[in-house]
């Protein structure tokens, strides 16, 4: 079993996690249906854990802006190059995705279009049809997405993978088994619709429909399927590595 650590990086909505559980519950929901298990770890309360203990890492969401650059978030990012260094497995979603291309040298900051927020489609690149993580899943498939900010400029040498029209870096590779991604392959359709209902506002002062969004959202089984290929890429990679040395 693979040592899979969760990177917690803010907290969703009460209503969302009475409902349906917080950010890191959603990741592991998500991978106990495929037998695997993963800690959490609280970067905004606990200490770095050591990368030696790691072989996977997933960086949550969160209601916090990277471009706020708060002390724990930046305490990362020196901490995800380590990781980087040591070629351990990383899957960033949304905050996580921003944070990991800041860290890399990318700019994250508000998108100038505003917010995204429901199920939208994106569209694999060449390169995202080629991807080891990405390349099995169809050229277009619809994703649960909600944000404000956005990767603006991705790191030098990062490959982008999907794209659609709101966001041109909607899926970053930054090397071999480091991936991040915009969406939300831990929501499910509820979740999604919640998020709406908090942003009828927002959406509104947008020229938005936030009503009309809640009804176009659907379910997105490619997308969440993202975060059991990670796993079982990291799985794979450690089996391995074990045998290798076993020899």
């Amino acid at each position: 079993m693979p040592r899979l650590l969760i990177v917690k990086t803010g907290d969703s909505f009460p209503e969302v996690i009475e409902h349906h559980g917080d950010f890191e519950a959603l990741f592991q929901q998500t991978l106990a249906r495929a037998g695997f298990e993963a800690e959490v770890f609280d970067a905004r309360h606990e200490p770095l854990p050591e990368l030696a203990n790691i072989d996977g890492l997933y960086i949550t969401g969160s209601h916090a802006m990277v471009s706020d650059a708060e002390p724990w978030s930046e305490a990362l990012k020196p901490w995800l190059l380590a990781a980087r260094e040591r070629n351990v497995a990383m899957f960033g979603v949304c905050y996580g995705h921003q944070l990991m291309a800041s860290a890399f040298g990318g700019v994250s900051d508000y998108h100038p279009a505003g917010r995204e927020s429901g199920t939208h489609e994106v569209t694999l690149t060449e390169s995202g049809h080629e991807d080891p993580l990405l390349g099995t899943l169809p050229a277009h498939f619809p994703v649960q997405l909600t944000h404000a900010q956005s990767v603006l400029e991705a790191p030098s040498g990062a490959v982008v993978l999907a794209r659609n029209a709101h966001d041109a870096n909607q899926a970053l590779r930054y090397g071999p088994r480091q991936w991040s991604v915009q969406f939300h392959p831990e929501f499910t359709p509820e979740v999604m619709r919640a998020y709406l209902a908090r942003q009828v506002d927002k959406l509104r002062d947008q020229g938005e429909d936030a009503n009309a969004l809640m009804r176009g959202v659907t379910t997105t089984p490619e997308a969440n399927s993202l975060l059991i290929s990670f796993a079982r890429t990291v799985a794979e990679r450690e089996s391995a590595v074990a045998e290798t040395n076993c020899s």
